[in-house]
């Protein structure tokens, strides 16, 4: 290794990021590159993560490819650093006439193409065979767990990956096989078995039609993995409650304007529901919970996410942290800068972990209610609807009145593991009767 050879270390990408993946390198070895530039595109979770060039210099050797996961802190690649520019400028020379002579004394024909990797998945779907699981109470090593975990493959996934160690264990590489393979069993069904009597599961071929075929691209994978990943963790149940809203909509109409004067800050209906839901998570803190094996987590901090559409259409959760802490000037510039950031794709990696109840206001795009998947490892997720006039029966003491009235739907999904009817009927109720409550 020359002496000007300097390792080029995975850097650490936020406090609860221990590993990423690469997902494009934007140099290859033998470029060269100026300070700041560009070296790697690292993808976190729902973040991805571009990653500068510490100095001037040229990469010499790539440890890791495209696709590969690296731990935080590992050598990804080795760089030789230059000094100035115009070493940077001769080196370029250099490689431009060793490209042209290349080209002029190469004889050799062209290798090969590899082989598609197509044959090799189809080759290894034919080996996936999904069978009543015969590994149900086996052991999984912490490995496996923690591959199965990040990639959002449930037990039952797993049962259905064929194992190649001893007594039918299975190794980190079958699951990596697996994944590369594409998860060709994630969505398998059991095959139908004959029996005397009862329903049999038909099998069905379904027409999925011609059309324009567009590849998900990588962020919608994920939510793809997360949402399949949340319905096969959590037995989802959602309760759903009606709040009229008309002394909340008229204090916001009436005072929104005061409120950018003073405060600088748009006044939306987002932190309105977060205030909302923060003093009804201190009424009812089950609520902000998570499942660990056979304990619930009662979490001592409230972090509530806010469901954020990007331009791309896919979806992102930013948190807005401490919500308990902040009154509503402090809330609205919090969301109101996690939105611009969503918008603008320049949300960081910590921005969008750890919450610990989300809300998706699904009213937003026109849905009179909606039924949410849990975001994991939450214990629930709240959908606001949108606010519509209707009549109403208003109850007087001098008798009945039919009134017009601003309404919402709230709805609740819930894991019911760990939260029963009562808990999340009275939680949700909560929430109605703070957002119902006339503001002073």
């Amino acid at each position: 290794m020359s002496e000007k050879a300097k390792e080029f270390k995975l850097p650490k990408m936020g406090e609860s990021i221990t590993e990423g993946t690469i997902l494009n390198w934007m140099v290859n070895e033998g470029d060269t590159f100026q300070k700041g530039d560009i070296l790697i595109e690292v993808g976190t979770d729902k973040v991805d993560n571009e990653v500068p060039a510490p100095f001037s210099g040229r990469l010499i050797e790539k440890k890791y490819q495209a696709n590969d996961i690296v731990k935080i802190g590992e050598t990804i690649a080795l760089i030789e650093a230059m000094d100035d520019v115009e070493s940077i400028s001769e080196a370029n020379t250099e490689k431009q006439i060793k490209q042209e002579t290349n080209k002029i004394s190469s004889t050799k024909p062209r290798p090969e193409k590899p082989k598609s990797q197509s044959s090799e998945t189809s080759k290894y779907v034919s080996k996936v065979e999904w069978k009543p699981s015969d590994r149900g109470d086996q052991f999984y090593s912490p490995l496996v767990e923690k591959i199965a975990k990040d990639h959002h493959i449930s037990y039952e996934e797993l049962a259905r990956i064929p194992a190649s160690g001893a007594n039918d264990r299975l190794q980190k590489s079958d699951i990596f096989n697996y994944i590369d393979a594409g998860r060709p069993a994630q969505f398998a069904q059991p095959e139908p078995t004959q029996h005397a009597s009862g329903f049999q599961v038909p099998d069905l071929q379904f027409d999925k039609g011609k059309g324009k075929r567009v590849e998900m691209d990588r962020m919608r994978q994920m939510i793809a993995d997360h949402m399949v990943f949340s319905k096969h963790t959590s037995p989802h149940v959602t309760a759903y409650v009606e709040a009229d809203m008309t002394n909340l909509v008229n204090w916001r109409n009436a005072n929104k304007k005061t409120f950018q004067e003073k405060t600088g800050e748009k006044l939306t209906f987002t932190p309105l529901f977060i205030q909302a839901v923060t003093k009804a998570i201190q009424d009812y803190p089950m609520i902000n919970s998570s499942l660990d094996g056979n304990e619930i987590i009662v979490k001592e901090d409230i972090h509530i996410g806010m469901a954020t559409a990007l331009p791309s259409g896919n979806l992102i959760v930013p948190v807005v942290r401490n919500s308990d802490q902040k009154d509503l000037k402090a809330l609205a510039k919090n969301v109101n800068l996690l939105a611009q950031k969503a918008r603008d794709n320049k949300l960081t990696s910590e921005e969008t972990k750890g919450s610990t109840f989300t809300i998706s206001n699904v009213g937003t795009f026109g849905s009179l209610m909606g039924t949410p998947i849990i975001n994991q490892p939450e214990a629930a997720i709240l959908a606001t609807g949108i606010i519509k006039k209707r009549a109403e029966v208003i109850e007087y003491e001098d008798g009945d009145k039919i009134e017009i009235r601003q309404m919402m739907y709230l709805s609740l999904s819930f894991d019911h593991r760990i939260v029963d009817g009562f808990l999340a009927g009275s939680f949700l109720r909560r929430i109605a009767d703070y957002l119902e409550k006339e503001k002073k």
